[in-house]
Parts: structure tokens; C-alpha cells; sequence
């Protein structure tokens, strides 16, 4: 506050104005088990709320105040997401336009936000805000949950395909690749050549999906997300992925395959690592329905198919590398050379 008015007093008194006129929808924001005076909460409110904006002011800047410990702006924008430090995103915003908007009134509180969020990201692509609501979000954690919503034609549907591993999929033929101009940022499509009985001359099956981002806090974000979606009775898209990525991954080998494929970027110590860390995130979560449900079927029905894995035997074993492929022709050429010299033999008998 000392930092956007030189009137710190009467700022100060302005936000606590402000607590006090949004009182009774503040207090309906939580579930209290001691009444607290207004007073209180209203100081409370005010100092939270004022921290909040002034780390994400000094958030992406070079000159920002954290030079003395690197992890502590991380430490901190983590924090924001946990469900039990949520405070109302209005209120946050209307300290917003009595402070930090008074001198840069160019910037919208969303784009203000920005930043936090694409570092709070659970994928590489930058998060886009041109479509996300302020109004309807009660909080930041609901707000990061708004930036992965599906469009309205996307609907979910009862699983009851379960997909191989990475590597069971790789064995069929299936390949990964980065999702390209998805329409919604979760999105998972499959792509199938037209005869897969000839799938090693005319393309593979293809997975596209987005490029999951693996660090030491994947797991808290991916928690409090999917506590929100149970806590709030909302859209389970971020449920729904966590399955899906869960049945992806059973080993580290499956990291590996996803990494080698630049679909998945591993920042923990090792492919061990992020396999538990996505392995743990569903244990007793429910999860009945599920957005990728047509891609699930696809890749189940062309996995299950006699020609997708002995094809790919085929092309593994014989078509891996250059020396593999002219042993195989000169296997054949003497196969036949035989055929012929018995042949030619019997008929000259």
C-alpha cells in the first residue's frame, strides 16, 4: 500500500471500508465454527488480500524482492492454490481497483493474474484468458480450474474402457505427440491410418495430447484441483484427466516412453518419481465419468486387433534398422535362389 499511494492512511482506510461493505458476502464465503468480530475479519481480510496482490504485483518482475531465496516466490504461488487458503476472488478484486489499478488502470485484473497462473499451469502451452470468467470463480484455485474447461460440445461419459500403458500401446504401434491447436487445453485425440493391417507402410495410430508438465509441486496443484471438483460438485475435466494419465503410466518405463515422445517433461528426480507421484494422485478418488471416453474405446479396440501388434513385431524386428532389413531381403533372395535350384532340380531329374 506505502508502494501505490503516498495517502497510505486513507488507502488503508478505504480497504477497510470496503471489508466492512462486503461483509455478509465475505462471511458467506466460509463455514465458521467460532464467530469472529467484524473487526477481526475485516483486518484480516484487508492484510490477506493486500499480500496476495503485492507478491503477484513483484511476481514476474526482474527487480522483484526475493533475490535472497529463490524458492520462496514458489513456495508461495503453490500456496495460493491450496483449497483451505482460498479467499473471495471479488473481494480480492475489488482491493485490486482500490490499489494497484489506481496507478496502472491499463490492466485488467485477469491479465494482472496472469502470470500466477501460467506458472501454476499443469501443462507447457501458455494458459489462455481471453474467454475466462472473473465473475463466476469464487476463488484462485477455481479460477486456474476455469482456465481447463471444456467446451460445451464436450461432454463426459461413464468409462468403461480402460487404456494400456504407454508402453503396451507403443508395442501395438500406438505413437505420442504433442497436441496441435487443441480446442480446449486437456484435449486427447487419436488419429488412425485407414488399413491398419498395413499400418507399418501407411502410418500409425496416434495419441495427441497435451505436454504434461512434471515438477516437484504437479501433485499439490493436481490435489486441491481435484478437491475443488469433489468439494464443489463442478465439471471433472481435471478428474478425468488424472485417469486417463493414470492409466497411461504403470512403470517409470512408461515415463520414459511419454518423455522420449515430448509429451510429457519430467522435472523430478527421476522417471521412478513422477510415476508414483501420478499413480497416487487417483487412490480413493471416484471418478465414474470421464471426457476421453472415445478415445479410450479407439485405442482399446485397435490394441485388442490381431494386426497392431504382430505388424509392429514385424516392423521392430525386421524394419528397426537398415542391417535388419537387408538381412531379411537376402534371407528372402537365398530363400527363393533355394526354391528355384530344388525346383529346377526335380524338373531335370
Amino acid at each position: 500500500m506505502r508502494r501505490t499511494s503516498p495517502s497510505f492512511g486513507n488507502l488503508l482506510k478505504s480497504c477497510v471500508q470496503k471489508a466492512y461493505s462486503l461483509m455478509e458476502q465475505i462471511k458467506a464465503f466460509y463455514v465458521w465454527e467460532n464467530a469472529i468480530p467484524n473487526a477481526v475479519l475485516a483486518k484480516m481480510m484487508v492484510v490477506d488480500a493486500c499480500f496476495i496482490l503485492e507478491f503477484i504485483y513483484w511476481y514476474p518482475k526482474s527487480d522483484e524482492p526475493f533475490s535472497g531465496n529463490r524458492l520462496l516466490p514458489k513456495n508461495i504461488i503453490f500456496d495460493l492454490v491450496l483449497l483451505e487458503n482460498q479467499i473471495p476472488l471479488f473481494f480480492l478484486k475489488e482491493i485490486y481497483e482500490c490499489t494497484i489499478l489506481e496507478n496502472d488502470p491499463k490492466l485488467s485484473f485477469i491479465e494482472f493474474i496472469h502470470p500466477i497462473l501460467n506458472d501454476l499451469s499443469l501443462f507447457e502451452d501458455e494458459i489462455e484468458i481471453n474467454e475466462i470468467s472473473i465473475d463466476t470463480a469464487p476463488h484462485i484455485l477455481s479460477l486456474l480450474h476455469e482456465c481447463y474447461k471444456p467446451q460445451k460440445s464436450i461432454k463426459s461419459k461413464y468409462l468403461e474402457s480402460p487404456i494400456h500403458s504407454a508402453v503396451d500401446l507403443d508395442r501395438a504401434g500406438v505413437r505420442f505427440k504433442p497436441n496441435q491447436s487443441p480446442k480446449w487445453p486437456m484435449e486427447m485425440h487419436v488419429t488412425s491410418s485407414m488399413f491398419p493391417c498395413f499400418s507399418w507402410c501407411w502410418g500409425n495410430t496416434t495419441l495427441r495430447m497435451p505436454v504434461f508438465l512434471v515438477h516437484d509441486f504437479t501433485e499439490l496443484v493436481l490435489r486441491n484441483l481435484i478437491a475443488y471438483e469433489h468439494s464443489y460438485q463442478t465439471r471433472n475435466h481435471i478428474t478425468s484427466y488424472a485417469f486417463a494419465m493414470d492409466m497411461l503410466v504403470n512403470t517409470q518405463e512408461d515415463v520414459a516412453k511419454l518423455v522420449d515422445s515430448k509429451v510429457l517433461i519430467n522435472d523430478m528426480g527421476s522417471n521412478e518419481e513422477a510415476a508414483n507421484m501420478i499413480n497416487i494422485i487417483c487412490k480413493e478418488v471416484t471418478g465414474e465419468d470421464s471426457y476421453y471416453c472415445k478415445q479410450c474405446e479407439t485405442l482399446k479396440e485397435y490394441c485388442d486387433g490381431y494386426w497392431p501388434k504382430n505388424i509392429t513385431w514385424l516392423k521392430k524386428t525386421y524394419f528397426s534398422n537398415p542391417w535388419n532389413i537387408i538381412a531379411l531381403f537376402a534371407g528372402i533372395i537365398l530363400f527363393a535362389l533355394t526354391v528355384v535350384q530344388t525346383v529346377f532340380t526335380i524338373t531335370s531329374a
